[in-house]
């Protein structure tokens, strides 16, 4: 039965592709059309960086001029996940009214979000083993198109949680085929890359959340600002179509690996980082809100100051980890999140709180990558193997993190869930220094 499904899955995957391809390449026309602008032969060209064997018969220029087109697909990719998932931080408090649910069935439905990313990661990745990253990449950006608008208006819990199960499915899928096409950019480049890609799903959040909330403050109707993100979203997946690369095969790569020694502490500590992130994008704007009682207009803007904190903390944290090193930059970064959370849920003054929130923002920023990196060396598993399975664990903070906040805050409060995510934070210092020093 399995076999027959990709049997016709790839029967039937060129003709979408195909259709997919077309219909990308004339909107991009019309669209270059309305601004003026001429598409030129390596814009309009899909087929030559899609072929591997015409890889080899490339002059240095093409290859550079690939390479290019590469690089900022990817880029967009990253961009377009970063983007959309922190659109929905400043619609939260309005689809929390609109369905009139409590703190627990809010949690339950968030729930949703992580469930339909951790099905769109594995499946991305046994789909982009098989047709290409390029393929998932731009179908995840069609779910989202449509998922935004929906999460805008539907009225009814069970509608919200349909809509948050396609959005993080869409979100998942994207993340996995941007890795693996980043992957293949920075094998091309023969030079480090990732960091940068990284970097953009950052700043894809920064400008997300500053996006829908200016719109909100200035009164649009949800519904017309669901539309200008999901415009935002087709028009970054036309723009990078054109450069998307073919991706190896690796149809033989497990689908799940289980982690243990070094790798499964790593998991577990980068699944409470996740926790704090996932807390301050679907419970900030409700402690905002219900605790400090600030103006729904302007809920998004704690989400907003820690991205822009975390995205900065991100362009000079090489520099800091060069200066003090693996083991102080993760445990300065877990004491000053913690001190965040903490005074921000003790806090009143509406710019103390948002200032815990930049700080928490910014001790954040650099604990997932310093993280990654010692992932990659390791040796108790191979690389790749590590970094999969960590991730896997890791983002049980995001699918976990939302329930689990919303049910204490029914048990509790808000902000003593807050404060409970600061304990995690300061408990995970402990294994911290050992992790840090060098594989042996």
């Amino acid at each position: 039965m399995r076999r027959n499904v990709w049997r016709v899955i790839d029967i039937i995957s060129p003709y979408i592709d195909r259709t997919i391809s077309e219909a990308l390449l004339k909107f991009k026309w019309y669209l270059f059309q309305i601004f003026g602008v001429q598409m030129n032969a390596s814009q309009s060209t899909t087929t030559l960086n899609d072929n591997p064997d015409i890889r080899k018969k490339r002059s240095a220029a093409e290859e550079r001029q690939i390479l290019k087109g590469g690089k900022r697909a990817t880029r967009l990719s990253f961009f377009i996940a970063g983007f959309s998932l922190s659109c929905w931080a400043p619609l939260v408090p309005f689809a929390q009214a609109r369905i009139q649910a409590d703190s627990a069935l809010l949690g339950t439905i968030l729930l949703c979000l992580g469930l339909g990313a951790v099905i769109g990661m594995p499946t991305a990745g046994a789909l982009a083993a098989r047709l290409g990253s390029k393929f998932v990449i731009v179908l995840g950006a069609i779910g989202l198109v449509i998922a935004l608008p929906l999460l805008t208006f539907v009225p009814t819990a069970t509608e919200l949680g349909a809509s948050l199960l396609l959005f993080g499915a869409s979100i998942g899928a994207i993340d996995v085929a941007a890795g693996i096409h980043g992957n293949e950019i920075q094998t091309m480049a023969k030079a480090p890359l990732m960091s940068g890609f990284h970097g953009m799903y950052s700043v894809g959040g920064l400008l997300g959340v500053s996006f829908m909330t200016v719109l909100i403050a200035c009164g649009a109707d949800l519904l017309l600002a669901g539309f200008a993100a999901a415009t935002v979203i087709l028009v970054s997946i036309v723009w990078a179509f054109p450069g998307f690369v073919a991706t190896h095969s690796a149809e033989k790569a497990p689908l799940l690996v289980v982690p243990r020694g070094i790798v499964l502490i790593v998991g577990v500590l980068a699944l409470i980082t996740f926790l704090a992130e996932g807390a301050m994008l679907d419970w900030g704007a409700i402690l905002l809100t219900h605790v400090k009682h600030v103006d729904v207009s302007i809920a998004g803007s704690g989400y907003a100051v820690f991205a822009v904190a975390m995205t900065s903390s991100r362009l000079v944290g090489d520099r800091l980890v060069a200066l003090i090193g693996e083991g102080r930059t993760l445990m300065i970064g877990m004491t000053f999140t913690a001190a965040g959370f903490i005074v921000a849920s003790f806090a009143e003054p509406f710019p103390i709180v948002l200032g815990c929130m930049a700080l928490s923002g910014l001790a954040a920023g650099n604990i997932v990558p310093v993280l990654f990196t010692i992932l990659g060396r390791q040796r108790i598993m191979p690389a790749s193997h590590a970094i999969a399975a960590a991730s896997m664990v890791g983002y049980l903070g995001i699918l976990m993190g939302p329930a689990l906040i919303g049910y204490a805050a029914q048990l509790t409060t808000l902000p003593t869930a807050f404060i409970g995510i600061a304990a995690l934070l300061l408990f995970a210092l402990i294994p911290v220094i050992k992790i840090a020093e060098p594989a042996k």
